[in-house]
C-alpha cells in the first residue's frame, strides 16, 4: 500500500514488536512525530533531552533483551545524541536510532540545524544510513533492526531527510534479511572447539573469563551448567556481573582495576583462560607484558575483530558464547575430572582468606559499601540494578549480591556520567514488575537531572541514591594517590537541595545521614509511586579497594585504606 515516508516509520517500528519509542522533537523529524500522535501500536516517551532519549533506549535493551529504539531530530538534536550512541556502541547494545535530517536538496549546504550525522556517527555505530530514496526506506529499517541484534549487537543509525518522511510510496516491509557482506558467525569452528575442549582436559588451573558477551548471549544456564560440571572457578568483568550468581561457590568474584584480590590473583597464576564474550579491556589486563603470563588463552567471541586484538590467543573461536559451551561441554561431560582442579580451587580459596573483599564500618559516618549491601538485604534479587560512574559504580559491582545477568545495568567501555538516571527510566519501562534503583553520585545525577520531570510526568518510579560525598569521588581518590592530594575542581560542597529539587519536579526526596533512616526511606520508596532521591551523606574519603594502579600488574594492587 502507498504510504507517507513518516508512515512507513510508525509501520516498521509496530512491525519488529517495539513497544515503546524514547524522544524528542524537531523540525526535521516533525513529520515523524505527527504520525505517531495518530498511532496508538506503540508508547512514545518524551525525554527532556537527547542523549537522555538515547541512554533510555539503551537501559532498555539491557534490562529486556530486545532492541531499544530512540527517536530525535536533525543537528543539536542529533549531536546530543551522540554520547547515547557512543556508550551503546562501546557495550554492544542493539539499538535503533531514527534520527531526522535537513531535505535532501539541502544536504552539503550548510542548512539551518544540517550536520553530518552519517560522517560523525560512523565511529560509534555499528551501521549507519542516510536514506536518498523512499524506495529505500522499508528495506533500511528492516536491515537496521537486523543489524542491531544479530551477531554482535550494536547501535544502528537511520538518517532519514525530511522530503522523504513527507513523501509518498509504497510499503512492502521485507520478511527477511540478506546481506551478502554481513554474515554473523555462531556455531563456532568445530576443529578449533576440539581443541579448546583437549586443552581444558589438560590444564591444572583452568579458569572462566566471564565478559559482557555471556550476558548479550544469553548464554548465563549453559555457563553455570558447565561449571557445575567441570568445578572450573570463574571470574566475571564489571559486564558480566550476575552471570554465575552472588551465591556460586565456585565464583571467584570480579577481576580488574577494582577487582577483587583473589579474582585477580587467580587470572596472574591460572595456565589456562578460558574467554567467553570478554574483550581483554585494559581496566582488566593492567600491564599486558606481565597479564596472564602462564596461560594459553580461548577466545570465544562472535566478533572476529575482537579475537587476538589485545592479547595473543591460542585457540581462536569465533561463534556465539551459548552455542559454543554447549558444544564444549557436549565434548567433554564424559572426561573430565573435577577433582583435578581441587588444588587449585584451594589455592584460589586460600587467597580470598587472606585478602577478603572488605571495609571498615562506622558508626559515626555512613560507609557507602554499607549502602550497597543493605539495599541487596532488603530488594536482593528483586531489583534491577542501575548506575552512574565513578566510585559508587565500583562499590555496586563490589558489593551487591547479583544473582542474574540483566540485573546490573552500567555504562562500562565509555564510562559515562549521567547514564545512571535515564537507563534506570528505560528499565523500569521495560519490566516494570522490578524495583529499579539507580546508584549514583552527587555528580553523576546532576548530568541528566532534568529527567525528574520524565520520570513524574509517565509515572515511573525509579529510585535514585546519590551516594554524596561532596566529590567528584573517583577523581579525588586518584588525586589522593597519585597527585599528591591537590583537589583540582574535584570539590561539589556547592549543591542542590535534593529532597526540594525531586519534589519541585514532581517526585519525592529524602536526607538520609544514619542507618535507621536509610531503612526507612527505602522502605518508603519502595512502596511509593514517585520518582525518588535518596541522598546519602557518606564518608567523603572513603576509597574504591583493592585497586590496580594505572599500568600496573593484576597481582600489584592497592589493598590497604591510605592516611588521608
Amino acid at each position: 500500500m502507498k504510504m507517507s515516508g513518516a508512515q512507513m516509520v510508525c509501520e516498521a517500528i509496530i512491525a519488529e514488536g517495539v513497544k515503546t519509542v524514547f524522544g524528542y522533537p524537531g523540525g526535521a523529524i516533525m513529520n515523524v512525530y505527527d504520525e505517531i500522535y495518530k498511532q496508538n501500536g506503540f508508547e512514545h516517551i518524551l525525554t527532556r533531552h537527547e542523549q537522555a532519549a538515547v541512554h533510555s533506549a539503551d537501559g532498555y535493551a539491557r534490562a529486556t533483551g530486545e532492541v531499544g529504539v530512540a527517536m530525535v531530530t536533525s543537528g543539536p538534536g542529533f549531536t546530543n545524541a551522540i554520547t547515547g550512541l557512543a556508550t551503546a556502541y562501546t557495550d554492544s547494545i542493539p539499538l535503533v536510532v531514527i534520527s531526522g535530517q535537513v531535505p535532501l536538496s539541502l544536504i552539503g549546504t550548510d542548512g539551518f540545524q544540517e550536520v553530518d550525522a552519517v560522517g560523525i556517527s560512523r565511529p560509534c555505530t555499528k551501521h549507519n544510513y542516510l536514506v536518498r530514496s523512499i524506495e529505500d526506506l522499508a528495506k533500511i529499517l528492516k536491515e537496521a533492526f537486523y543489524i542491531a541484534r544479530s551477531g554482535r549487537p550494536g547501535p544502528v543509525l537511520v538518517d532519514i531527510p525530511k522530503d522523504i518522511t513527507g513523501e509518498l510510496g509504497e510499503f512492502d516491509y521485507p520478511k527477511n534479511v540478506d546481506l551478502p557482506t554481513y554474515k554473523p558467525r555462531y556455531g563456532g569452528n568445530d576443529r578449533q572447539i576440539k581443541k579448546a575442549s583437549e586443552a581444558i582436559l589438560k590444564a591444572k588451573k583452568p579458569l572462566l573469563y566471564i565478559g559482557g558477551g555471556a550476558v548479550l548471549s544469553n548464554a548465563y544456564e549453559e555457563i553455570r551448567e558447565f561449571v557445575s560440571l567441570t568445578q572450573i572457578p570463574a571470574v566475571e568483568t564489571l559486564m558480566a556481573r550476575g552471570v554465575m550468581g552472588a551465591d556460586n561457590p565456585l565464583l571467584i568474584g570480579m577481576l580488574g582495576m577494582h577487582g577483587n584480590y583473589a579474582s585477580n590473583m587467580a587470572m596472574s597464576e591460572t595456565d589456562l583462560i578460558i574467554s567467553l564474550g570478554a574483550r581483554f579491556d585494559d581496566r582488566v589486563t593492567g600491564k599486558l607484558s606481565e597479564f596472564a603470563r602462564y596461560a594459553d588463552i580461548i577466545h570465544i567471541d562472535i566478533d572476529p575483530a575482537n579475537i587476538g586484538k589485545i592479547v595473543d590467543v591460542d585457540y581462536p573461536i569465533v561463534g556465539d558464547v551459548k552455542i559454543v559451551v554447549q558444544k564444549i561441554q557436549a565434548l567433554i561431560k564424559d572426561k573430565v575430572n573435577p577433582d583435578r582442579y581441587q588444588v587449585w580451587r584451594d589455592i584460589l580459596a586460600r587467597y580470598d582468606e587472606l585478602h577478603p573483599l572488605s571495609y571498615k564500618d562506622s558508626d559515626e559516618v555512613l560507609k557507602p559499601q554499607w549502602v550497597i549491601q543493605r539495599i541487596g538485604q532488603l530488594v536482593g534479587k528483586d531489583a534491577i540494578i542501575t548506575s552512574d560512574v565513578g566510585q559508587h559504580q565500583m562499590w555496586g559491582a563490589q558489593f551487591y549480591p547479583f544473582d542474574r545477568p540483566r540485573q546490573w545495568i552500567n555504562s562500562g567501555g565509555l564510562g559515562t556520567m549521567g547514564f545512571g538516571f535515564p537507563a534506570a527510566i528505560g528499565a523500569k519501562v521495560g519490566c516494570p514488575e522490578k524495583s529499579v534503583i539507580n546508584i549514583t553520585g552527587d555528580g553523576s545525577i546532576l548530568m541528566n537531572v532534568q529527567e525528574l520531570v520524565t520520570a513524574s510526568e509517565h509515572n515511573i518510579p525509579v529510585i535514585n541514591v546519590i551516594l554524596n560525598n561532596h566529590f567528584l569521588g573517583m577523581v579525588r581518590q586518584w588525586q589522593t594517590f597519585f597527585y599528591d592530594k591537590r583537589y583540582s575542581e574535584t570539590d561539589l560542597s556547592y549543591q542542590p537541595n535534593w529532597k526540594m529539587l525531586a519534589q519541585a519536579c514532581g517526585g519525592e526526596g529524602y536526607d538520609v545521614t544514619t542507618k535507621d533512616e536509610f531503612d526507612k526511606a527505602l522502605a518508603s520508596a519502595i512502596e511509593g509511586k514517585k520518582v525518588t532521591f535518596i541522598n546519602v551523606a557518606v564518608d567523603r574519603f572513603e576509597n574504591v579497594l583493592p585497586m590496580v594502579p594505572a599500568g600496573g600488574a593484576l597481582y600489584n594492587m592497592l589493598l590497604e585504606h591510605k592516611e588521608q
